[in-house]
């Protein structure tokens, strides 16, 4: 392997008269007389570097009947300040070497503006583009301060099961895993497929949430916090949703909502920070092509402390808009409702211009796992509301008392032999406890200011969309 070095370091810090080898694709070519000028990206950052052949390299003819755009090379030289604008140094080639050729006149990434539509339909080059460039790398940022934040609180990382029996969210959009041959499914008497002959013994999912086992192992280790693939049969074919895609769920035991509340808001201060801090100028690019309120959103996230309303509260305020203004909605506003993404903007954007997270949502429209306040109606949940996007943050207080969660679980029509080992956890030592889960790809649109979360995952997973 070549000792070459990275594009975005050279340009950070590299000095004239240095000599370095740079490795990467092509991404324009222009010919002088006695000159060829060449743009090599590498992917580390949005610029990239400006090179200068001249008729004096060694088989320079031959090489620039190789180099065209896509082209991948590997190129040697020598820094010198650039009289050109946007960049300090320039490399003037020594040596160039063409790994892969790539036919100018046909490949897909032209010098113009592609739709996004069009850059799905070739997942194996758009990355190569400036706006998805850009996404990858704030989305690799914001894993890594996902990670950094839960480390220094000393967190556990746990890796949760792909593969389950249970349903967390008692949804039942759920893709089904079998080893049979879907031609010729064993059946019971009934005339329903014979699980008892698959490879588990019984039904078998992809996971939809790793909070279950996170719960589990909070009982262990106190504090820990899952990071991974999580999927959902839903059909939604909305630039919203994903059937596959990434959740982060910290669990904390000894921990009721207001220490959920506080811990969520830090998570999303710090995360944003450290983007803000490592990918300036992939934000800068959001905010100038993308959406003009991307800076502005960061900062009001990393600068104001966040509202804090009950559900009931939040009710009563959208009640008083609709009868003290013009404001409309489309979804009726009553008591006992599942606030709307329009609702949510509405608090979010409108009323308190800054991040709202809601509490205290009827037990009714919330999961089994929720635990019940005194008011036996309420539970105590919450929701990180953000401007632009709504909910971008789902948690809760888990219900730690035994009798309770049985109960619960009744009512919610779930066979409770399923969740003997939750059930356990109340036997044997249980504890207040509580978390969120946050939707990965969420996270990035709403940072990046994207419209579609298919172009903030590099492989989407949609219905009818199995490409790549």
């Amino acid at each position: 392997m070549t000792n070459s070095q990275r594009i975005k370091h050279i340009l950070k810090s590299g000095q004239p008269g240095e000599t370095l080898t740079i490795q990467g694709w092509v991404r324009t070519k222009r010919s002088a007389k006695k000159f060829t000028f060449i743009e090599v990206n590498d992917g580390s950052s949005m610029n990239g570097l400006q090179v200068i052949a001249s008729e004096d390299i060694p088989g320079y003819e031959t090489h620039m009947e190789r180099v065209s755009t896509g082209a991948s090379v590997q190129i040697t030289g020598t820094l010198a300040e650039s009289p050109g604008k946007g960049q300090s140094v320039e490399l003037q080639a020594s040596d160039i070497e063409v790994f892969g050729e790539s036919d100018g006149e046909t490949y897909p990434l032209q010098k113009k503006r592609h739709s996004f539509e069009f850059l799905r339909t070739i997942g194996h080059l758009r990355s190569r583009t400036n706006t998805l460039g850009a996404v990858f790398r704030v989305r690799n940022a914001c894993a890594i301060a996902i990670h950094e934040f839960f480390w220094k609180r000393d967190f556990l990382w746990m890796h949760t099961p792909i593969l389950t029996a249970s349903d967390c969210e008692g949804a039942g959009e759920m893709f089904t895993v079998t080893r049979f041959n879907l031609d010729s499914i064993p059946q019971s008497e009934s005339g329903k497929a014979d699980y008892s002959q698959d490879f588990f013994g019984r039904p078998a999912y992809l996971t939809v949430s790793g909070q279950l086992e996170a719960e589990i192992m909070s009982m262990a280790f106190s504090n820990v916090y899952t990071f991974g693939p999580t999927f959902r049969a839903e059909n939604s074919n909305t630039a919203r949703h994903l059937a596959e895609f990434w959740m982060v769920e910290p669990e904390m035991a000894f921990c009721n909502l207001e220490g959920n509340m506080d811990l969520a808001e830090a998570f999303l201060k710090h995360v944003f920070s450290y983007v803000m801090e490592n990918c300036a100028d992939d934000m800068a690019f959001f905010n100038q092509r993308i959406e003009k309120t991307v800076l502005e959103t960061a900062e009001n996230i990393i600068d104001n402390d966040f509202e804090r309303v009950t559900y009931t509260d939040a009710i009563a305020l959208l009640e008083r808009a609709i009868k003290n203004s013009d404001k409309t909605f489309e979804f009726p506003v009553e008591w006992g409702i599942d606030l709307q993404s329009e609702h949510e903007r509405y608090l979010a954007e409108e009323l308190f211009k800054k991040p709202v997270i809601v509490t205290d949502y009827p037990a009714e429209i919330k999961a089994f796992y929720m635990r019940l306040n005194d008011d036996n109606k309420t539970v105590a949940a919450m929701d990180v509301l953000a401007p632009r996007i709504g909910e971008i943050i789902g948690g809760a207080q888990r219900e730690e008392r035994l009798d309770v969660l049985e109960r619960r679980i009744t009512e919610a029509g779930l066979p409770k032999e399923d969740y003997w080992w939750y059930l356990d956890l109340r036997r044997y030592g249980t504890v207040p406890h509580a978390g969120f889960g946050l939707g990965f790809e969420r996270l990035v649109q709403f940072m990046t200011g994207m419209s579609n979360i298919r172009d903030v995952i590099p492989f989407p997973r949609t219905p009818d969309n199995l490409d790549f």
